[in-house]
């Protein structure tokens, strides 16, 4: 997208954000480069410290043209100074979390979250001599109260993976500025479609491109999107010494999917909603959470902080889930059972609340009565795709049939 004064739409952006024809070719789809090294027009140094940002491309690790048109359609489309690409969401939180945090910090995070996360920061972090306080982080007030001196980061997500919890991130931001702490948000349920962190206060917003970014199902990925000297910051230590960096094939993999991100989340939600009202009408459905029904505990949040409420949706059923689990499993004919989400297809998968605890979160007292409260038991993630929505209801009611 050439230069100008003129702020684009969304799809507009979506699609030609960081991108530009080839001037060699005129091609106008993105090349794929492929090249783990380049050719020099005079000597330059051997560490990747040693370069400025006028530098050329020198090694795919440092840098790759493919990559970087992706970290710059991401930083448009999230209102950011700069992204930076990692070889998967895990590797994108892994950068935020060790290159911010260091022996005697002290971080305070959701006590919800996506499980790679939740046991990264409770059994990696401890180890090496983070301190790390779990709060319930739709609770303010628990927030304050977990800040210490020594207090450096505020790790939220929202909406939270499973159970649609959301944060308030102005007001998160508002008490991590006021702490003189940094904040980062993973976005990933809500894509920047729906929801744009940094233009909330937040310091740095990450996504599993594996998911919706991408959209597909076929292409690893993560990004960390903010302030460009907080990135450059990062990048040494994250990209170039931890080596976890995007593959040029999945890059380019993945701008071909943001491309038709908003048409994809618009239809997201539209399926999502119609799904999420057949099940909270359905007798064998317990609990529906989603941030776009009135139900959900949440909703004036929603509406405030969300301009699409996403297709994720997570259900309690009146009988035995891991029962229904196995059925689902043997009889879903549309809907996969599988992990994963944010893809084309439908995806649905039981989290068991005691199996949760024991493998990834480790909560007790009113931590884990809080969880309870949204999640019982357990609860069935389910991830709206891009199928007829009454398609999707017929499957879901056949095993529902049996519960």
């Amino acid at each position: 997208m050439k230069k100008s004064n003129r702020q684009a739409g969304l799809r507009t952006t979506a699609i030609h954000a960081g991108e530009a024809p080839d001037p060699a070719t005129g091609a106008s789809a993105p090349n794929l480069v492929m090249s783990t090294t380049y050719v020099l027009d005079k000597p330059l140094g051997f560490s990747a410290q040693d370069l400025g940002d006028e530098a050329p491309f020198i090694y795919t690790r440092w840098g790759n043209p493919t990559v970087r048109q992706l970290e710059d359609k991401l930083a448009a489309l999230e209102g950011a100074e700069a992204g930076l690409c990692f070889a998967s969401g895990m590797a994108a939180s892994a950068a935020v979390l060790l290159g911010v945090l260091g022996a005697g910090d002290h971080l305070v995070v959701s006590d919800t979250n996506y499980a790679g996360t939740a046991e990264l920061v409770r059994k990696t972090l401890p180890r090496l001599g983070i301190a790390v306080t779990p709060v319930d982080a739709s609770d303010l007030a628990a927030v304050k109260a977990a800040l210490r001196p020594e207090t450096r980061l505020i790790w939220t997500e929202t909406p939270a993976n499973p159970i649609l919890r959301l944060s308030d991130i102005a007001a998160l931001a508002t008490l991590a500025q006021k702490a003189g702490v940094k904040l980062a948000v993973d976005s990933t349920f809500a894509t920047p479609v729906a929801t744009r962190p940094l233009d909330l206060g937040a310091d740095f917003v990450v996504h599993a491109l594996t998911k919706y970014v991408g959209g597909h199902g076929d292409a690893l990925g993560g990004a960390v999107l903010g302030r460009k000297a907080d990135l450059d910051a990062l990048h040494l230590e994250a990209t170039v010494h931890h080596g976890g960096v995007l593959s040029p094939f999945n890059a380019w993999l993945i701008l071909r999917g943001a491309a038709t991100l908003p048409l994809r989340m618009a239809a997201h939600e539209a399926g999502a909603l119609e799904v999420a009202r057949f099940l909270e009408g359905h007798a064998k459905v317990a609990k529906v959470l989603y941030p776009g029904l009135p139900s959900h505990p949440q909703h004036d949040l929603a509406k405030r902080q969300m301009t699409n409420f996403s297709g994720m949706i997570a259900f309690q059923v009146t009988g035995d889930g891991p029962a229904l689990a196995a059925r689902m499993a043997e009889s879903l004919e549309i809907v996969h059972y599988a992990v994963s989400l944010g893809h084309h297809r439908s995806l649905i998968y039981w989290i068991g609340t005691d199996d949760l605890m024991a493998s990834s979160f480790a909560l007790e007292g009113t931590q884990l009565a809080a969880y309870r409260a949204f999640a019982g038991d357990g609860v069935f993630r389910l991830s709206v795709g891009l199928e007829d929505p009454p398609d999707l209801c017929r499957d879901l009611a056949g095993v529902l049939a049996g519960a």
